[in-house]
């Protein structure tokens, strides 16, 4: 019995030892330097490539062995891990890259469109600036033309009556004034402000028996409708042409 329980103790103790250096051997793990590590004692290929995350495969093609065969290796010896960190610096050099080039396309983009901006604010300004122009042009003709159709040269003051030409069988018309035409010849334009401020335009074209003996007096012809209450009044006269 004592026996039996020495060769159990015996066997048990050996398994321990086994575990220990089995341990140990994991303990004692590839040593990983930048894209290559260090094999130590209890090192497989299968280790390694496990411990880095890699296959076995990719591990062996990275140093040259034959994919699946046997892979013999020695403590500090130098095996070289598949580039994964390389791949990685590649995509962030890539996404660097696509960032830098977006920014550029963003930055090209909004320089555009603020030269497009300034270019349609300047042509803008410069649609407004002639419309203006052409505004105080067409004003300042307007102007011109209506000082040079009311302001003549004053003849004085004149006595003024009225007249309706299709009363006295007339076909005239009221665009027309009676006058001495020794005074105002024929086609002469007059402009006759009355005394109580009512402006009239009218062409001389007749002599009337009033105003043929008087060199004063004008007869304006005017429908009998509109012919003031006063029938007679005075007036300050220009000529216009």
């Amino acid at each position: 019995m004592k026996k039996v329980l020495s060769i159990a103790l015996v066997s048990a103790m050996a398994l321990t030892g086994i575990l220990a250096s089995s341990t140990t051997s994991t303990v004692q793990a590839a040593v990983t330097n930048g894209s290559t590590v260090t094999v130590e004692k209890g090192d497989t290929y299968k280790s390694i490539a496990a411990a880095n995350g890699i296959s076995i495969s990719a591990l062996e093609q990275a140093n040259g062995r034959e994919v699946g065969g046997f892979d013999l290796i020695y403590p500090g010896e130098t095996i070289t891990l598949p580039g994964a960190t390389t791949t990685d610096t590649t995509n962030t050099t890539d996404t660097t890259t696509d960032t830098a080039a977006t920014t550029q396309a963003a930055t090209d983009t909004t320089s555009d469109a603020t030269a497009t901006t300034a270019t349609d604010s300047t042509q803008q300004a410069a649609t407004d600036s002639t419309q203006q122009a052409t505004t105080d042009t067409t004003s300042q003709d307007s102007t011109t033309q209506s000082t040079s159709t009311t302001t003549g040269t004053s003849q004085g003051t004149f006595k003024i009556s009225f007249y309706d030409p299709s009363v006295l069988g007339s076909d005239m018309g009221y665009g027309g004034v009676a006058a001495n035409l020794s005074v105002f010849p024929k086609g002469t334009q007059l402009k006759i402000t009355l005394a109580d401020g009512t402006v009239l335009y009218r062409t001389v074209n007749d002599t009337g028996t009033f105003a043929n003996s008087n060199s004063q007096q004008l007869d304006v012809a005017m429908p009998s409708s509109s012919i003031p209450s006063y029938g007679v009044t005075t007036a300050s006269v220009e000529v216009l042409s």
